[in-house]
Protein backbone atom coordinates (compact mmCIF):
# COMPACT_ATOMS: atom_id res chain seq x y z
CA UNK A 1 0.00 0.00 0.00
CA UNK A 2 0.98 3.16 -1.21
CA UNK A 3 0.63 6.77 1.32
CA UNK A 4 -1.28 9.17 -0.85
CA UNK A 5 -1.59 12.70 -0.05
CA UNK A 6 -4.53 14.30 -1.64
CA UNK A 7 -4.49 18.48 -1.40
CA UNK A 8 -7.38 19.85 -1.41
CA UNK A 9 -11.25 18.47 -0.86
CA UNK A 10 -12.84 19.91 -3.57
CA UNK A 11 -15.00 18.36 -5.96
CA UNK A 12 -12.74 17.16 -8.10
CA UNK A 13 -10.08 16.45 -4.75
CA UNK A 14 -12.65 14.26 -3.20
CA UNK A 15 -13.18 12.40 -6.62
CA UNK A 16 -9.09 11.31 -5.84
CA UNK A 17 -9.71 10.67 -2.39
CA UNK A 18 -12.49 8.35 -3.80
CA UNK A 19 -11.02 7.20 -6.82
CA UNK A 20 -7.30 6.48 -5.10
CA UNK A 21 -9.34 4.43 -2.17
CA UNK A 22 -11.30 2.13 -5.04
CA UNK A 23 -7.25 0.95 -6.44
CA UNK A 24 -6.76 -1.39 -3.62
CA UNK A 25 -3.55 0.09 -3.28
CA UNK A 26 -3.50 3.63 -1.35
CA UNK A 27 -3.89 4.54 2.28
CA UNK A 28 -5.22 8.54 1.40
CA UNK A 29 -4.63 11.51 3.58
CA UNK A 30 -6.52 14.65 3.09
CA UNK A 31 -5.23 18.08 3.40
CA UNK A 32 -7.95 20.74 3.27
CA UNK A 33 -8.35 24.09 4.57
CA UNK A 34 -11.87 24.79 4.78
CA UNK A 35 -12.89 22.34 8.43
CA UNK A 36 -16.25 21.41 7.77
CA UNK A 37 -15.21 20.14 3.96
CA UNK A 38 -12.37 18.28 5.65
CA UNK A 39 -14.45 16.71 8.56
CA UNK A 40 -17.37 15.55 5.91
CA UNK A 41 -14.62 14.07 3.22
CA UNK A 42 -12.81 12.60 6.45
CA UNK A 43 -15.82 11.04 7.65
CA UNK A 44 -17.76 9.63 4.70
CA UNK A 45 -14.30 8.16 3.50
CA UNK A 46 -13.37 6.81 6.41
CA UNK A 47 -9.73 8.63 6.46
CA UNK A 48 -7.92 7.80 9.19
CA UNK A 49 -5.83 11.07 9.33
CA UNK A 50 -6.37 14.45 7.72
CA UNK A 51 -4.60 17.93 7.48
CA UNK A 52 -5.56 21.71 7.88
CA UNK A 53 -2.01 23.14 6.81
CA UNK A 54 0.61 21.59 4.30
CA UNK A 55 3.57 22.39 5.98
CA UNK A 56 1.92 20.26 9.00
CA UNK A 57 0.81 17.39 6.36
CA UNK A 58 4.46 17.59 4.54
CA UNK A 59 5.79 15.98 7.96
CA UNK A 60 4.47 12.97 7.31
CA UNK A 61 5.57 10.08 5.53
CA UNK A 62 4.40 9.83 1.70
CA UNK A 63 4.85 8.03 -1.15
CA UNK A 64 2.87 10.29 -3.50
CA UNK A 65 0.23 13.29 -3.23
CA UNK A 66 -2.42 14.92 -5.46
CA UNK A 67 -2.32 19.01 -6.01
CA UNK A 68 -6.28 19.45 -6.82
CA UNK A 69 -5.93 23.35 -5.74
CA UNK A 70 -6.76 25.96 -7.43
CA UNK A 71 -4.50 26.16 -10.76
CA UNK A 72 -2.28 29.27 -9.74
CA UNK A 73 -1.47 27.15 -6.65
CA UNK A 74 0.21 23.68 -8.22
CA UNK A 75 3.69 24.63 -9.40
CA UNK A 76 4.13 26.50 -6.18
CA UNK A 77 3.05 23.13 -4.13
CA UNK A 78 4.65 20.82 -6.59
CA UNK A 79 7.74 22.30 -5.96
CA UNK A 80 7.42 21.78 -1.89
CA UNK A 81 6.51 18.39 -2.92
CA UNK A 82 9.19 17.75 -4.82
CA UNK A 83 12.43 19.14 -2.49
CA UNK A 84 10.55 16.61 -0.15
CA UNK A 85 11.13 13.52 -2.43
CA UNK A 86 7.45 12.75 -2.91
CA UNK A 87 5.97 11.56 -6.45
CA UNK A 88 3.41 14.56 -7.50
CA UNK A 89 0.21 14.16 -9.46
CA UNK A 90 -0.92 17.33 -10.15
CA UNK A 91 -4.30 18.21 -11.67
CA UNK A 92 -4.94 20.24 -15.06
CA UNK A 93 -4.15 22.95 -16.42
CA UNK A 94 -0.49 22.78 -15.30
CA UNK A 95 -0.64 26.59 -14.00
CA UNK A 96 -2.08 29.78 -15.60
CA UNK A 97 1.40 31.30 -16.22
CA UNK A 98 5.13 30.20 -17.28
CA UNK A 99 6.30 31.58 -13.53
CA UNK A 100 7.97 29.03 -11.97
CA UNK A 101 7.38 26.01 -14.68
CA UNK A 102 11.48 26.12 -15.38
CA UNK A 103 12.55 26.16 -11.80
CA UNK A 104 10.14 23.00 -11.25
CA UNK A 105 11.59 21.03 -14.47
CA UNK A 106 14.92 21.40 -12.87
CA UNK A 107 14.19 20.06 -9.67
CA UNK A 108 12.34 17.00 -11.08
CA UNK A 109 14.74 16.09 -13.14
CA UNK A 110 17.66 16.87 -10.78
CA UNK A 111 15.68 14.15 -7.85
CA UNK A 112 14.35 11.81 -10.94
CA UNK A 113 11.50 12.17 -9.26
CA UNK A 114 7.84 10.49 -10.92
CA UNK A 115 5.94 13.27 -11.74
CA UNK A 116 2.36 13.46 -13.64
CA UNK A 117 -0.25 16.28 -14.68
CA UNK A 118 -3.62 15.02 -14.15
CA UNK A 119 -5.24 15.01 -18.51
CA UNK A 120 -7.32 12.15 -17.75
CA UNK A 121 -8.46 11.70 -21.58
CA UNK A 122 -5.60 9.65 -21.56
CA UNK A 123 -6.95 7.02 -19.58
CA UNK A 124 -10.00 6.46 -21.84
CA UNK A 125 -9.81 3.00 -23.14
CA UNK A 126 -11.13 3.67 -26.61
CA UNK A 127 -9.21 6.97 -27.26
CA UNK A 128 -6.30 4.83 -26.31
CA UNK A 129 -7.47 1.89 -29.15
CA UNK A 130 -8.01 4.91 -31.26
CA UNK A 131 -4.48 6.68 -30.87
CA UNK A 132 -2.61 2.94 -30.87
CA UNK A 133 -4.57 2.11 -34.54
CA UNK A 134 -3.49 5.60 -35.62
CA UNK A 135 -0.10 4.92 -35.12
CA UNK A 136 -0.54 1.66 -37.17
CA UNK A 137 -0.37 3.86 -40.14
CA UNK A 138 -3.09 1.51 -41.67
CA UNK A 139 -5.09 4.24 -42.34
CA UNK A 140 -2.41 6.58 -43.30
CA UNK A 141 -0.77 9.70 -42.61
CA UNK A 142 -3.02 11.92 -40.08
CA UNK A 143 -4.20 15.39 -42.41
CA UNK A 144 -7.03 17.16 -40.31
CA UNK A 145 -7.86 16.48 -36.60
CA UNK A 146 -11.45 18.26 -35.95
CA UNK A 147 -13.68 18.37 -32.39
CA UNK A 148 -16.95 19.32 -31.51
CA UNK A 149 -18.02 19.43 -28.57
CA UNK A 150 -20.55 20.53 -25.71
CA UNK A 151 -22.46 19.82 -21.95
CA UNK A 152 -24.72 22.10 -19.78
CA UNK A 153 -22.15 22.93 -17.43
CA UNK A 154 -24.31 24.27 -14.52
CA UNK A 155 -25.85 20.39 -14.56
CA UNK A 156 -22.81 19.01 -14.07
CA UNK A 157 -21.33 22.16 -11.92
CA UNK A 158 -24.09 23.50 -9.99
CA UNK A 159 -21.63 25.69 -7.75
CA UNK A 160 -19.51 27.05 -10.90
CA UNK A 161 -20.47 30.17 -9.62
CA UNK A 162 -18.77 30.07 -6.03
CA UNK A 163 -15.03 28.42 -7.48
CA UNK A 164 -12.70 28.98 -9.89
CA UNK A 165 -14.12 28.92 -12.95
CA UNK A 166 -15.40 32.70 -12.42
CA UNK A 167 -11.48 34.06 -13.11
CA UNK A 168 -8.96 33.28 -15.64
CA UNK A 169 -6.47 34.55 -12.78
CA UNK A 170 -7.76 31.17 -10.70
CA UNK A 171 -7.70 28.76 -13.57
CA UNK A 172 -11.44 29.68 -15.07
CA UNK A 173 -13.26 30.23 -18.06
CA UNK A 174 -13.71 27.27 -21.02
CA UNK A 175 -10.23 27.54 -22.12
CA UNK A 176 -8.56 26.41 -19.09
CA UNK A 177 -11.01 24.41 -17.72
CA UNK A 178 -12.40 22.41 -20.15
CA UNK A 179 -11.05 22.57 -23.65
CA UNK A 180 -7.49 22.07 -22.05
CA UNK A 181 -8.38 18.61 -21.76
CA UNK A 182 -9.04 18.07 -25.82
CA UNK A 183 -6.01 19.84 -26.97
CA UNK A 184 -3.60 17.63 -24.68
CA UNK A 185 -5.31 14.85 -25.87
CA UNK A 186 -5.54 16.10 -29.59
CA UNK A 187 -1.27 16.77 -29.00
CA UNK A 188 -0.73 13.71 -28.07
CA UNK A 189 -2.40 12.00 -31.22
CA UNK A 190 -1.29 14.07 -33.98
CA UNK A 191 1.74 15.79 -32.24
CA UNK A 192 2.40 19.62 -30.18
CA UNK A 193 0.13 22.76 -31.65
CA UNK A 194 2.65 24.55 -33.82
CA UNK A 195 0.28 27.98 -34.51
CA UNK A 196 -3.33 28.55 -33.65
CA UNK A 197 -6.18 31.50 -33.42
CA UNK A 198 -9.16 31.80 -31.34
CA UNK A 199 -12.43 33.46 -30.97
CA UNK A 200 -14.64 32.91 -27.62
CA UNK A 201 -17.12 34.46 -26.14
CA UNK A 202 -19.49 34.46 -22.83
CA UNK A 203 -22.80 33.97 -24.55
CA UNK A 204 -25.39 32.15 -21.82
CA UNK A 205 -23.68 31.10 -18.45
CA UNK A 206 -25.31 32.82 -15.72
CA UNK A 207 -23.17 34.66 -12.89
CA UNK A 208 -19.94 35.18 -14.78
CA UNK A 209 -18.61 36.23 -17.40
CA UNK A 210 -15.78 34.24 -18.51
CA UNK A 211 -16.03 32.92 -22.15
CA UNK A 212 -18.24 29.62 -22.06
CA UNK A 213 -18.16 29.35 -25.75
CA UNK A 214 -14.86 28.82 -27.77
CA UNK A 215 -13.41 28.30 -31.73
CA UNK A 216 -9.87 27.47 -32.10
CA UNK A 217 -7.81 26.73 -35.71
CA UNK A 218 -4.73 25.04 -35.21
CA UNK A 219 -1.55 23.63 -36.99
CA UNK A 220 0.22 20.50 -35.70
CA UNK A 221 3.12 20.88 -37.98
CA UNK A 222 1.71 19.67 -41.30
CA UNK A 223 -1.75 18.55 -39.43
CA UNK A 224 -4.71 21.11 -39.65
CA UNK A 225 -6.88 21.31 -37.15
CA UNK A 226 -10.02 22.98 -35.56
CA UNK A 227 -12.27 22.79 -31.95
CA UNK A 228 -15.20 24.09 -30.97
CA UNK A 229 -16.75 24.05 -27.80
CA UNK A 230 -19.41 25.49 -25.79
CA UNK A 231 -20.39 25.00 -22.03
CA UNK A 232 -24.36 25.36 -22.01
CA UNK A 233 -26.30 23.12 -24.81
CA UNK A 234 -28.63 21.01 -23.42
CA UNK A 235 -27.14 17.63 -24.95
CA UNK A 236 -23.35 16.06 -23.73
CA UNK A 237 -21.55 15.07 -26.80
CA UNK A 238 -17.72 15.35 -27.60
CA UNK A 239 -16.77 13.97 -31.00
CA UNK A 240 -12.71 13.81 -31.63
CA UNK A 241 -12.00 12.94 -35.40
CA UNK A 242 -8.64 12.33 -37.06
CA UNK A 243 -9.10 12.59 -40.89
CA UNK A 244 -6.05 10.57 -42.47
CA UNK A 245 -4.87 9.82 -46.12
CA UNK A 246 -6.65 6.59 -46.73
CA UNK A 247 -9.92 6.78 -44.31
CA UNK A 248 -10.96 8.40 -40.93
CA UNK A 249 -10.75 7.47 -37.38
CA UNK A 250 -13.20 9.05 -34.85
CA UNK A 251 -13.46 9.26 -30.96
CA UNK A 252 -17.08 9.68 -29.19
CA UNK A 253 -16.46 10.55 -25.64
CA UNK A 254 -20.20 10.34 -24.87
CA UNK A 255 -20.77 7.29 -26.03
CA UNK A 256 -17.55 5.77 -24.92
CA UNK A 257 -16.54 4.43 -28.17
CA UNK A 258 -14.37 4.80 -31.14
CA UNK A 259 -15.44 4.70 -35.06
CA UNK A 260 -13.59 3.95 -38.18
CA UNK A 261 -14.36 4.81 -42.03
CA UNK A 262 -12.11 4.29 -45.34
CA UNK A 263 -14.87 3.72 -47.45
CA UNK A 264 -16.38 6.57 -49.96
CA UNK A 265 -19.27 7.68 -49.39
CA UNK A 266 -19.49 4.47 -46.41
CA UNK A 267 -20.64 4.70 -43.30
CA UNK A 268 -19.18 4.90 -39.58
CA UNK A 269 -17.53 1.03 -38.26
CA UNK A 270 -18.15 1.09 -34.30
CA UNK A 271 -14.79 -0.92 -33.88
CA UNK A 272 -14.75 -0.99 -29.57
CA UNK A 273 -17.17 0.39 -27.28
CA UNK A 274 -17.01 0.45 -23.93
CA UNK A 275 -19.34 0.38 -20.39
CA UNK A 276 -17.88 3.09 -18.27
CA UNK A 277 -18.89 5.04 -15.49
CA UNK A 278 -17.58 8.41 -14.19
CA UNK A 279 -14.91 7.54 -11.55
CA UNK A 280 -13.22 4.71 -13.66
CA UNK A 281 -10.98 7.05 -15.47
CA UNK A 282 -9.86 8.27 -12.66
CA UNK A 283 -9.42 4.82 -11.10
CA UNK A 284 -7.09 3.99 -13.88
CA UNK A 285 -5.43 7.10 -13.75
CA UNK A 286 -4.76 6.47 -9.96
CA UNK A 287 -3.81 3.25 -10.91
CA UNK A 288 -1.04 4.64 -13.61
CA UNK A 289 -0.16 7.07 -11.35
CA UNK A 290 0.75 4.19 -8.69
CA UNK A 291 2.64 2.06 -11.23
CA UNK A 292 5.04 5.17 -12.20
CA UNK A 293 5.57 5.54 -8.70
CA UNK A 294 6.62 2.08 -8.66
CA UNK A 295 8.75 1.99 -11.33
CA UNK A 296 6.19 -0.14 -13.25
CA UNK A 297 4.70 2.45 -15.52
CA UNK A 298 5.11 5.43 -17.83
CA UNK A 299 3.90 8.95 -16.23
CA UNK A 300 0.12 9.41 -17.13
CA UNK A 301 1.48 13.06 -19.12
CA UNK A 302 4.53 14.43 -18.68
CA UNK A 303 5.58 17.72 -17.49
CA UNK A 304 7.23 18.30 -20.69
CA UNK A 305 3.58 17.86 -22.22
CA UNK A 306 1.80 19.80 -20.25
CA UNK A 307 4.20 22.54 -19.97
CA UNK A 308 3.32 22.56 -24.39
CA UNK A 309 -0.61 22.37 -22.79
CA UNK A 310 -0.16 25.16 -20.83
CA UNK A 311 1.55 27.71 -23.75
CA UNK A 312 -1.41 26.46 -25.95
CA UNK A 313 -4.23 27.57 -23.05
CA UNK A 314 -1.73 30.61 -22.57
CA UNK A 315 -1.84 31.31 -27.03
CA UNK A 316 -5.59 31.00 -27.01
CA UNK A 317 -6.14 33.69 -24.21
CA UNK A 318 -3.87 35.57 -26.13
CA UNK A 319 -5.32 34.97 -29.57
CA UNK A 320 -8.20 36.12 -28.40
CA UNK A 321 -7.38 39.12 -26.78
CA UNK A 322 -5.17 40.04 -30.06
CA UNK A 323 -7.49 38.78 -32.79
CA UNK A 324 -4.22 37.20 -33.93
CA UNK A 325 -2.55 34.08 -34.72
CA UNK A 326 -0.10 33.12 -32.24
CA UNK A 327 3.12 30.56 -32.81
CA UNK A 328 3.92 28.27 -30.28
Amino acid sequence: MKNILVIGGGSIGERHVRCFQKTGRADVVLCETNDELRQRITDSYALQQSFVSLDDALNGPFDGAVICTPAPLHVPMARQLVDRRIATLIEKPLSISMDGVSDLQTAVEAHRLPVSVAYVLRQHPALVDMKNTLHTEAFGRPVQIVYMGGQHFPFYRPAYREIYYTKHEAGGGAIQDALTHVMNAAEWIVGPITRLVADAEHCVLDGVDVEDTVHVITRHAAVLGSFSMNQHQPVNESRLTVVCERGALRFEGHRHRWLSSSEPDGPWHVEQEYTLERDDLFVRQANAFLDQIAGEGPPVCTLGESLQTLKVNLAALESVRTEKWIRI
